[in-house]
């Protein structure tokens, strides 16, 4: 199940003399974050009227009042989105049948990415990661396997020996409707940065099964908030910790 970034865009208006300004600063699609400015011509002409009081005019900045409030308007926003986009949490929008029932297409995912820097991710915990084979892509999935395990699939059923080989079990999915498992046989050995990840609608998933175990530095993050749709806004969204 692909994902893929909202468009996000602050905006402020600046006013100088008979020109009105709009400075957004805008991140696209593609995860790309740049400034756009806009600017307009106001319409000055007035009709004459007999009413004679004398109102107000509006405060007009200096030039170079003006161009110090665009450029301290640029630094925070730069300041305040930046570091959120690229190192604390990201929105996403899935796109896709391949997490269902847990997920649908159009859902939109607030994405954490600092939790991993402390903790290791953990089986049953669902990720947002650079799609191996293209990189450009993102795509959502849930752990199954950890580093140095050894996965089984016999038909619907995942066996998983532990990587020091101290335990074999059949892993229990209770997140799985049955008409979307799958009918699979291959067996998997880990490397100690390697996970195996599968979507929970096996039939309409690519993942481990066809493109091999996701190495660990692809890892965005863990999706943390659902947003929307209102009806299904949730924390931590389709997690099983502990899973077994």
């Amino acid at each position: 199940m692909p994902l893929y970034y909202p468009r996000i865009k602050i905006q402020k208006k600046f006013v100088k003399n008979q020109y009105r300004t709009w400075l957004s600063l805008v991140s696209n699609a593609d995860g790309e974050v740049y400034l756009s400015v806009s600017h307009f011509v106001m319409n000055t002409t007035h009709q004459p009227t007999e009413q004679t009081n004398e109102m107000p005019s509006p405060e007009i900045k200096s030039g170079r009042g003006f161009v110090r409030e665009v450029i301290e308007f640029s630094l925070i926003a730069l300041l305040i989105v930046v570091p959120i986009r690229f190192f604390v949490a990201q929105p996403f929008i899935v796109s896709g049948a391949s997490m269902e029932p847990t997920f649908d297409g159009g859902e939109y995912l607030i994405v954490d990415q600092i939790s991993h820097y402390f903790e290791e991710p953990y089986r049953g915990e669902v990720i947002i990661f650079k799609y191996p084979i293209d990189q450009s892509k993102f795509f959502i999935k849930r752990i199954i396997g950890l580093p140095g395990e050894t996965i089984s699939i016999r038909g619907s059923a995942i066996t998983i020996t532990t990587a020091d080989q101290s335990e074999t079990f059949t892993l229990s999915e209770p997140y799985l409707e049955t008409s979307r498992v799958g009918a699979d046989f291959i067996t998997v050995v880990l490397d100690e940065d390697e996970y195996f990840v599968l979507g929970d609608n096996r039939r309409a998933s690519s993942d481990s099964r066809i493109w091999g175990a996701l190495p660990k530095d692809l890892i965005v993050g863990r999706a943390f908030l659902r947003l929307l749709p209102p009806s299904r806004i949730d924390y931590l969204p389709g997690e099983h910790e502990n899973l077994r």
